[in-house]
């Protein structure tokens, strides 16, 4: 392991924060081990919309019960994010790191012999579950290892590894439907076990999170960890000042200063996927709903999840520069007026249509990255991953119905209509980010977690 550059006082004392060491190797795994759960999830949520066309003959699925289907992974978020938040502020990061995994690999296995819709509709709720694990845990976890120099690139980065998990559920999930038969689908959906089982492998050996354990008071084991991660240079003297245990609970989060960082949390996270998730689960419909066949829905497929990606890399790049506020409201400025155009072009030729969409794709991206940045950077240790537990939670519940929706309002209204709506679902989040956005760059979690800065 690297040993960072050290700084000591005359005394010989290594006087270096831990919030000011350059990344070491350490940093590289634990970015990889907690990364890994947003690939799998960008996969996992995505993956349904490849063989949803495929199961739904299969299964005699009518549009109301397509959209349960898909939404149900979403349902399985909201519910494991309050309870998942929680238990990873009493229990620790580390026990409840390994759940997800175990729950990927046992729900994606069980869709192989599903033979009802309910019954995939509850395997679909576990793997969702699964997910909403990982906002809590694998955030909270890398965000109190890495130093604030690092911190917004890396938890921006993470959504960057949520659409590489989408665009390779279609790569993966298009071969499969391409070489199977009638059944394929199910392999398309059980597919997904496989990264279960490489994110379990690499997870095993992570430590606990010293900041935790220090809210915990457990001294010794906080000061193991340091020395192991950081070097023998390194003990519990080059910790930010942090208070032990705190008994701050739903009440403050709702009724201190808190309450009023919760609720941008939830409104702007709500906003910013609600769109992409209901787009995303039903892209093939979407496209199709917007006249693109052929070739232009295959190569709109792919130039759209490109954009997707390209526009978290170039916000990953602008997080520091341009500051956490500005990119927010910028996002979702630019992407509201492109899903506004998507509604007024949805009867148009297909270029204006790839332009209008592709446009979302990249400018939404501002407001993607800052999804795990924002709440792992606002809310104290103690907290922290209850807070981010109660956010993914809430826009889950958007998310669901939007995904819900989608089917329903395209039959119902057509595709202008329902990409009315979703502008005007990002325009909330644009009045959300002017009126309650704060700045955190440049802050230690400390300094960007106090009330009184």
């Amino acid at each position: 392991m690297n040993n960072p550059t050290l700084a000591f006082d005359d005394a010989g004392l290594n006087k270096t924060s831990i919030e000011d060491v350059p990344l070491n190797r350490f940093h590289q795994l634990m970015t990889i081990r907690a990364g890994g759960g947003w690939i799998l999830d960008g996969y996992i949520l995505s993956i349904i919309g490849v063989a949803i066309v495929q199961f739904s003959d299969v299964l005699k699925l009518n549009s109301f019960w397509q959209g349960m289907v898909a939404a149900s992974a979403m349902l399985g978020t909201f519910c494991s994010g309050f309870l998942g938040g929680w238990l990873t502020d009493k229990l620790g990061r580390r026990r409840l790191f390994f759940v997800g995994p175990i729950l990927f690999i046992a729900g994606s296995l069980g869709t192989y012999w599903v033979e009802s819709g309910t019954a995939l509709l509850i395997l679909r709720f576990l793997v969702g579950v699964g997910v909403g694990l990982e906002y809590p845990v694998a955030g909270s976890l890398l965000t109190e290892f890495l130093p604030q120099k690092h911190r917004g690139p890396r938890l921006a980065g993470l959504t960057i590894m949520w659409f590489i998990g989408a665009a390779l559920s279609y790569m993966v999930g298009n071969a499969i439907l391409a070489q199977g038969g009638d059944d394929a689908w199910r392999t398309v959906l059980a597919s997904s076990a496989v990264l279960g089982v490489l994110l379990f492998l690499v997870r095993l050996g992570t430590p606990e999170s010293p900041r935790w354990l220090i809210s915990k008071g457990r001294f010794d084991e906080a000061d193991r960890v340091i020395k192991q991660v950081y070097g023998p240079a390194f003990s519990l003297a080059n910790m930010p000042r942090q208070e032990c245990e705190r008994k701050i609970g739903l009440g403050d989060l709702l009724h201190s200063g808190y309450g009023k960082r919760m609720l941008f949390v939830i409104v702007f996270w709500t906003a910013a996927v609600v769109p992409m998730f209901a787009v995303y689960s039903f892209a093939p419909v979407v496209l199709d709903a917007l006249k693109l066949k052929g070739d232009w829905a295959a190569y709109g497929s792919v130039m759209i999840t490109l954009l997707f990606v390209v526009g978290c890399v170039v916000a990953t790049r602008l997080i520091d520069s341009m500051g956490r506020r500005p990119l927010v409201i910028h996002s979702f400025l630019w992407s509201s007026l492109a899903l506004l155009g998507l509604g007024l072009f949805s009867s148009g030729s297909e270029l204006p249509v790839l332009l209008m969409f592709g446009a979302y794709a990249l400018f939404i991206g501002g407001a993607q990255v800052l999804e795990l940045v924002y709440p792992n950077e606002l809310f104290p240790t103690e907290v922290r991953a209850f807070a981010v537990g109660i956010g993914s939670s809430m826009t889950r519940v958007g998310s669901a119905a939007g995904t819900w929706l989608v089917p329903i309002s395209l039959h119902n209204y057509g595709i202008g209509t329902t990409m009315y709506a979703a502008a005007a679902v990002s325009a909330i989040g644009l009045l959300a980010s002017v009126l309650l956005a704060p700045e955190t760059r440049g802050m230690s979690l400390e300094q960007a977690a106090s009330l009184k800065r």
